[in-house]
């Protein structure tokens, strides 16, 4: 949760005067300054204003010379692009901001919005797939979206060319938020202009970019995170075995929210995706009914049903000898993966004790700990030892290339700044 990464005593408040926004702005936009950095930042000094005249020193401190925060007339040239566009700005703490954005372990600040903002608050079903999208594949989309639409719930894409471009479209009228991977001023695909346009108007389009970002590769998957946070829950229509819409599952699978996929053909290299994720327990979808249902179940019986089958599964893990299945449900297995990546450090562990500890059997830890092993996320070590792979460049913020190179390591180093 976002929260781990501000922890105090008091939530997170957002700024209240035009200042403060102006100083939350500056702050986050400051050259090596990143969504984990800014929060750690605003809980060691208190307030956007005091981190930003701390920053030059802590910059000295990590080797960093001459160093200059982002300036006022920077961001309120910003603000005035987004006043003349006709955006609103949301902050963390706001009644309007996307609450289940703040189920993101980098949860962003703040995030631009032109539209209906109303649209937030409802219920959301994530719809993405290929951009080569095959017609069939285009006819489901248009169908599901449109019929979820009817049943009242909001459709949610990233403006993408093939399925996304499609789940707008047949639910512009309905109600959809398009997420952008750039400055909400900047359309991509260009041919997506009017598209935009349109649900500016009708929806509401989203962007935790600054006003003027033109789209990089490593906005894209960064994009697919907004896009899995913002759902209840996710539907995959056309997806190859490795692709954009596989990230934007495992993103909705690591925060808990139900994953769907649209079966396909064996030989269709855009439905491999789909499929995989079919195998792996992923609610399978013929109509909006099938996704409607997962809806109802994980609202209606999550508090009913989920103690019953973890008591269930702890009885059965304390049997000797158990033959306990892996977890059947794609949300099962993300859990399970999230408990030993929590447990674990770069210091390594004997892998019983790993065991031990989760309360699990033992044949699903080590299942899913050879697939966390094969993602790159642990390493073996000699002795029956594992640890957790300190990989800096494939995490997010990695990705995103502004927060790990001086001040991320300096923060975790230095423990006069972890207080």
């Amino acid at each position: 949760m976002a929260d781990e990464i501000c922890s105090s005593s008091h939530p997170l408040l957002p700024p209240t005067s035009e200042d403060e926004r102006v100083s939350w702005l500056r702050l986050l936009r400051s050259r090596r300054v990143g969504i984990s950095t800014f929060y750690r930042l605003l809980r060691d000094y208190g307030s956007a204003k005091a981190a930003l005249d701390a920053l030059p020193s802590i910059a000295r401190k990590a080797g960093v010379e001459n160093y200059a925060a982002c300036e006022e007339a920077h961001v309120l040239k910003e603000m005035d692009m987004a006043a003349r566009f006709g955006a609103c700005l949301l902050f963390r703490g706001e009644k309007d901001f996307p609450i289940r954005l703040t189920d993101l372990s980098d949860c962003p600040p703040f995030i631009w919005a032109k539209g209906d903002i109303s649209l937030l608050q409802k219920t959301t079903i994530a719809m993405v797939g290929a951009r080569n999208a095959s017609s069939l594949g285009l006819r489901m989309t248009r169908r599901l979206a449109g019929e979820l639409g009817e049943a009242g719930t909001v459709t949610v894409s990233g403006l993408a060319r093939g399925i996304d471009t499609m789940v707008h479209q047949a639910s512009i009228k309905t109600g959809t938020i398009s997420v952008l991977a750039a400055g909400l001023d900047i359309v991509y695909p260009s041919e997506n202009i009017d598209l935009a346009e349109s649900i500016s108007k009708r929806g509401v389009i989203l962007s935790e970019h600054a006003f003027g970002q033109k789209p990089l590769a490593r906005h894209f998957p960064v994009r697919n995170r907004l896009v899995a946070a913002l759902s209840n829950a996710l539907v995959v229509v056309e997806a190859a075995r490795k692709s954009g819409s596989l990230i934007t599952a495992q993103c909705a699978l690591d925060l808990g929210r139900e994953v769907c996929a649209v079966p396909g053909h064996p030989f269709d290299v855009r439905s491999a995706g789909c499929n995989i994720l079919l195998r792996d327990g992923a609610t399978l979808v013929r109509s909006a009914d099938d996704i409607l249902e997962v809806l109802k179940a994980s609202t209606v019986n999550h508090h009913e049903t989920e103690p019953q089958q973890t008591r269930k599964s702890e009885e059965n893990d304390q049997q000797i000898g158990s033959s306990h299945k892996a977890p059947c449900r794609l949300q099962d297995m993300a859990q399970l993966h999230g408990e030993i990546l929590n447990r674990l450090s770069v210091v390594a562990m004997p892998e019983d004790q790993l065991i031990r500890d989760l309360k699990r059997s033992p044949a699903d830890t080590a299942a899913s700990v050879v697939q966390l092993e094969l993602e790159g996320k642990v390493i073996r070590q000699p002795g029956g030892m594992i640890a957790k792979l300190c990989q800096l460049g494939l995490h997010w913020r990695g990705l995103i290339g502004v927060e790990l190179p001086v001040f991320e390591l300096f923060f975790t180093n230095c423990a006069v700044w972890l207080a």
